[in-house]
């Protein structure tokens, strides 16, 4: 007899979700999170090249990678903290107190630059430091912390500057990361190197090594992590540690790229930083998330403001765009968490 119905499939056949162009989509970007920014990169330098010719000269190009130096510097210490599902609301006042600490030891008490800068690295590494024992042995919310030390560094930086902007004198040693290397007509600093620098550095150390699985591990899920031996406490506490060390990096970067230090400097730099790691794919949830992907949100973030800028668009409407990247990347993040594979 003819059999009318196909048989039932098994459970596990009946439970496997059917495979559409959207959760290939969505496996895809589980799987590669920054590449959806680098297509939002690709496709904005396109549409701003065709728009402005000006924009992709060596020139226009020089100073967009010059002005995401010490950003995009501080984004990799950021990228850190949230991969932990942390986040670091003082990581700008921080790197505005060390480079002025640099500044200042060399302007008004004659330290040599080498010694300044280990002084103020070391001034970030306890900035960083604080937070991460107030989060590890305290059990305050890494939000609340930082919003604090926030408050207690930018009053800090205030204090120590007395309102007073230092000046260095070019071609020293504190002034050496922004320094020139020219290429015909383009034009690159050293703290822009050192920058990239940083980023293969981190890329490789969070997929190539023990340290870098434990922070994704902590970050996706601490209680998992921890009854698998990974002592997160000390994961946390390292990783704000080292967070402070690169903001001390892209202190320096910033000494360089404006010739001293300003208290003023770098306002909105904790924001700027959580913004590019955002758009870069970073899940703020953490345990997901590439570094690479929060030079590609930086560049995204300096790509924006110089291509409206160059199309003659109101610097009001630049910082919407901004508001705007930020939702659909948090937006694209919940989807892509929210979607069971």
């Amino acid at each position: 007899m003819t059999q009318l119905f196909e048989e039932p499939g098994t459970t596990e056949e009946l439970l496997k979700p059917r495979d559409t162009a959207g959760r290939r989509l969505h496996d895809i970007l589980h799987r590669m999170p920054a590449l959806s920014p680098l297509i939002v990169l690709i496709l904005a330098g396109v549409i701003f090249g065709l728009e402005n010719g000006r924009f992709f000269t060596p020139q226009n190009l020089s100073i967009l990678l010059q002005q995401v130096a010490w950003g995009g510097s501080l984004a990799v210490g950021q990228t850190l903290v949230i991969l932990t599902a942390g986040i670091d609301l003082s990581i700008g006042a921080v790197m505005v107190l060390s480079s002025l600490v640099m500044a200042k030891l060399v302007a008004d008490n004659g330290i040599p630059g080498p010694v300044a800068l280990i002084i103020g690295l070391a001034v970030a590494v306890l900035a960083g430091a604080l937070n991460g024992l107030l989060v590890t042995r305290i059990k305050l919310p890494p939000f609340i912390v930082t919003l604090g030390t926030l408050s207690i560094f930018t009053a800090g930086t205030l204090i120590y500057a007395q309102g007073q902007t230092i000046s260095l004198s070019p071609n020293t040693f504190m002034t050496w990361t922004g320094s020139t290397i020219s290429i015909g007509n383009f034009h690159l600093t050293v703290g822009v190197l050192m920058m990239l620098l940083l980023y293969v550095i981190f890329a490789y150390v969070l997929r190539q090594t023990a340290w870098g699985r434990h922070v994704y591990a902590t970050g996706d899920d601490p209680e998992a992590a921890r009854l698998a031996g990974i002592r997160t406490n000390r994961v946390l506490l390292s990783v704000y540690v080292v967070a402070g060390a690169v903001t001390g990096i892209a202190a320096w970067i910033l000494v360089g790229r404006i010739n001293g230090a300003d208290p003023n400097a770098g306002i909105n730099a904790n924001l700027e930083s959580i913004t590019a790691v955002v758009i870069g794919g970073t899940s703020l949830f953490g345990g997901r998330g590439a570094v690479v992907g929060s030079l590609i949100g930086a560049l995204i973030v300096q790509v924006f403001e110089n291509g409206l800028a160059l199309a003659g668009v109101d610097p009001y409407y630049q910082v919407l765009a901004v508001g705007v990247l930020v939702i659909a990347a948090v937006a694209a993040d919940q989807w892509i968490r929210s979607v069971k594979s």
